[in-house]
C-alpha cells in the first residue's frame, strides 16, 4: 500500500514509514466477499484501511435485520474508534467485496516509548482529524434523521447545506 492512500499516513516521510514498518506494528490480509472482519462484540486492537475493494459496517438486530450504516471504499480507515477505546465492537466489519485491508496495531504503535518518534504525534494527529470528520458526519445524520416529519428533516438538510455554502438563507 502506498502511504499517501490514507489520511492515517498524511505527512509522514518515506524514513518514517520504513521506522514504523520496522516495528511490526502493520499486517496486510486478504477477505472474501462476505467474511465478517470484526464481530460485533469482539474487543479488538486493529485499526483497519482498506488498501482494495470495500468493507460494509452492518448492524443486525435481534430479529436478524441487516442495517448497511457505512461503507468503507479503498484509502479509508475502519474501528479506529473500537481499537482507540477497547471497547466492544457495536457493529459488523464485513467485506462488501474481495479485499485487502492493511491492520495497524494500536498497542504497538501507540506505546509511549514510541512518543520520541517524528511519526507518532503525526499519526495520533491524523486519528484525531479522522475521528473528528467522522464525528461531524454521524452527528449531521443524527440531526438529519431526528425530526418526526419529512418536511422537518428536509428543513434541517437544506439548514446544514446552507451553513455549508456559507450562505444563511434560503426560501421554504
Amino acid at each position: 500500500m502506498k502511504k499517501s492512500q490514507s489520511p492515517v499516513f498524511r505527512n509522514i516521510t518515506d524514513t518514517e514509514w520504513e521506522t514504523m514498518l520496522a516495528f511490526s506494528c502493520m499486517r496486510t490480509d486478504t477477505f472474501d466477499k462476505n467474511t465478517v472482519i470484526f464481530h460485533t462484540g469482539d474487543i479488538i486492537h486493529e485499526i483497519g484501511i482498506v488498501i482494495n475493494g470495500s468493507v460494509n459496517i452492518e448492524n443486525i438486530d435481534l430479529w436478524g435485520n441487516k442495517s448497511i450504516l457505512s461503507n468503507i471504499s479503498t484509502g479509508e480507515t475502519f474501528a479506529e474508534t473500537y481499537a482507540l477505546s477497547q471497547e466492544p465492537m457495536m457493529v459488523d466489519a464485513v467485506a462488501a467485496e474481495d479485499n485487502k485491508i492493511l491492520f495497524l496495531n494500536v498497542n504497538i504503535l501507540m506505546d509511549s516509548q514510541n512518543a520520541k518518534n517524528t511519526w507518532y504525534s503525526k499519526i495520533l494527529t491524523n486519528l484525531l482529524n479522522i475521528s473528528v470528520q467522522k464525528n461531524l458526519i454521524l452527528s449531521n445524520r443524527i440531526f438529519c434523521t431526528s425530526s418526526k416529519t419529512i418536511r422537518g428533516r428536509l428543513l434541517t438538510y437544506l439548514s446544514s447545506m446552507s451553513v455549508k455554502s456559507g450562505s444563511m438563507t434560503f426560501q421554504v
